[in-house]
């Protein structure tokens, strides 16, 4: 049974002088134990009985003068005086704390469930006091939604717990700069997953340094798919991927293809759109897809020839017909008005870059394909393979990404969407560098903006349907702000950006901003985390995972000293960049 705290009245450091709605002001009477006190350190104030007291955090310790002036000297006349100080400390009301609460012992609760009396007094919560207030704080939390993030940093023995269902229901974001820990954070989550029975979480990752995570790996769990890249087009390997082109919407496409600054931009997009249509209920022709028939539109996932698709273009392109009333040739309604559209479109479509999406394997075009594709994806642990999936986007080109992510992201989301409400299993999609396809909405391009909606889609409604996102990145200044507001658990590693810290600050409640301040002092692998998913905002250690992602920060100064450079693999880098492939010539 866990203890509760004792505090004695000659321990108190102080009493209340002064209370806001969410904050409280300490006149400091222990000056001897003001000097261990620390920004982060826990105060008790006592409640409105014996058996309650109010939990608060320090934000603020200072020591100033009262009063100064001169004292008059019976001998000397006037004198300086040596001016009064006066120690205080400003805490945030995190909780209530009950040493007996009902027929049960010691429980916490956050917010506060009676207002701080003026004179109460308060006391630090340090040594067992602080191991029995540590201990109280997952008492609540069912052994089976454990989520182990690492320990306390007040306390290395009190391991910091948080509700693993409450986490992942109403999305997350992990934020910290490049070389504070974020990735091994990320890691360590999906290590933990992994252990679950039934774990769903596929992981986007921009720049494939999480492969050492793949179960071929040593301590390796997940399944580690890549995108093809330009070296996978001839003999793709089984975990290499394609995204075949008609798995994008109308918008999307034009978002890649479309110049809209093109006085025939509506033309381009009108006949596009007609054609695309036409194909898809060619597909659909015959018995089998009858029900489809009637009920397809443009948008959706249905195979077509893009080679069929270019013809009717070019076709439309060069038409010309005959002028009944004069007998003479004519321009048709389309001649010369869909020219640098076909050219926009041949270019993307002959760039081997861009091969995963405009040339894939023929298997890729069958109506079947996308069902396995959802199943892959979809599953959680069975028959021998892992409920976390890796899908590695580093091969992709820049200016394409937004709009490829987008897409895997909304067929995942359509297809839990559309799912029978009983069958669904909840899936997590972890988003990796999300800055990189993101991007707040003022400053995003169109294909961007198309990236967004799908995201933005998926914060506001996902939890409806079983579909949850982990939003990561080192500058979350540059996140979407509607995507940041939705969620609410944040693990906030060190951030020493300005702009970085407001866009967090922003996020969290007014009472909690003040604990912010601390952001730029955290060390590597520390994180403030608050949020639905722990009681109490706690600045905490992380637990670092067993199989390391690739993203190891370089000991510059130790590999200039013990490191020499390898010709052989600079020059087979070389071979890559001009193959546009990293497997071996």
């Amino acid at each position: 049974m866990t203890k509760p705290m004792k505090f004695e009245n000659e321990q108190a450091i102080g009493r209340v002088s002064m209370v806001e709605t969410m904050r409280v002001f300490i006149d400091v009477d222990n000056h001897d134990l003001l000097k261990t006190i620390m920004v982060g350190n826990l105060i008790s104030v006592q409640g409105a009985t014996g058996n309650q007291y109010l939990i608060s955090i320090v934000e603020r310790v200072s020591r100033l003068p009262i009063e100064s002036g001169l004292l008059e000297d019976e001998n000397e006349g006037s004198v300086d005086s040596t001016p009064q100080m006066k120690d205080t400390i400003r805490c945030t009301l995190v909780g209530t704390y009950w040493n007996k609460f009902g027929d049960y012992g010691p429980r916490f609760k956050r917010g506060a469930d009676s207002n701080p009396q003026i004179d109460q007094l308060c006391f630090v919560i340090h040594d067992e006091n602080l191991s029995a207030f540590m201990n109280v704080l997952s008492l609540d939390i069912d052994e089976s939604k454990a989520l182990v993030l690492g320990h306390f940093a007040l306390n290395p023995d009190a391991a910091a717990i948080a509700d693993g269902d409450r986490f992942f229901q109403r999305h997350a974001a992990i934020l910290g700069s490049t070389g504070s820990g974020k990735s091994y954070t990320v890691a360590s989550i999906l290590e933990k997953a992994s252990k679950l029975d039934n774990p769903n979480i596929i992981l986007l990752d921009m720049h494939g340094e999480y492969s050492s995570l793949a179960k071929e790996e040593p301590n390796g769990y997940c399944e580690y798919f890549r995108i093809a890249g330009p070296g996978d087009l001839a003999a793709p390997k089984e975990n290499v991927i394609f995204l075949p082109y008609w798995l994008l919407n109308r918008e999307e496409m034009l978002s890649m293809i479309l110049d809209r600054s093109d006085d025939n931009a509506p033309n381009q997009a009108s006949r596009f759109t007609a054609i695309v249509l036409e194909k898809k209920r060619e597909k659909l022709s015959g018995g089998q897809f009858d029900s489809l028939r009637s009920t397809f539109t443009v948008d959706s996932p249905i195979p077509y020839d893009l080679g069929e698709l270019v013809s009717q273009l070019e076709a439309d392109d060069q038409d010309r017909g005959i002028n009944p009333a004069t007998g003479k040739e004519k321009n048709g309604p389309w001649n010369g008005k869909l020219t640098r559209f076909i050219s926009r479109l041949d270019a993307k479509k002959n760039d081997r870059r861009y091969g995963f999406l405009f040339t894939p394997p023929t298997a890729y075009n069958a109506m079947e394909w996308l069902e396995e594709f959802a199943v892959t994806f979809m599953t959680t642990t069975i028959d021998g393979r892992s409920g976390i999936k890796i899908v590695d986007f580093s091969e992709v080109p820049s200016d394409v990404l937004p709009t490829v992510v987008s897409v895997f992201a909304r067929l995942l989301y359509d297809i839990q969407f559309w799912m029978t409400p009983s069958a669904r299993t909840p899936v997590c999609l972890a988003c990796d560098e999300a800055h990189l396809y993101l991007p707040v909405r003022a400053d995003a391009d169109a294909a961007e903006k198309r990236a967004l909606e799908t995201f933005e889609r998926i914060a506001k409604e996902g939890r409806k349907y079983g579909f949850s996102l982990l939003v990561v990145s080192q500058r979350p200044s540059d996140v979407s702000k509607t995507i940041l507001s939705q969620c609410n658990n944040f693990i906030s590693l060190r951030l020493t950006n300005d702009q970085d810290q407001a866009a967090v600050k922003a996020v969290m409640p007014d009472s909690m901003a003040g604990i912010a301040e601390i952001l730029p002092l955290l060390d590597v692998g520390e994180a403030i985390i608050l949020g639905d998913a722990i009681l109490l905002p706690s600045r905490i250690k992380l637990a670092e995972p067993t199989a390391k992602p690739k993203s190891l920060t370089k000991r510059f100064w130790k590999e200039w000293t013990e490191k020499p450079s390898d010709s052989d693999a600079i020059r087979a880098a070389v071979r890559a960049l001009r193959k546009q492939s990293r497997e071996s010539i």
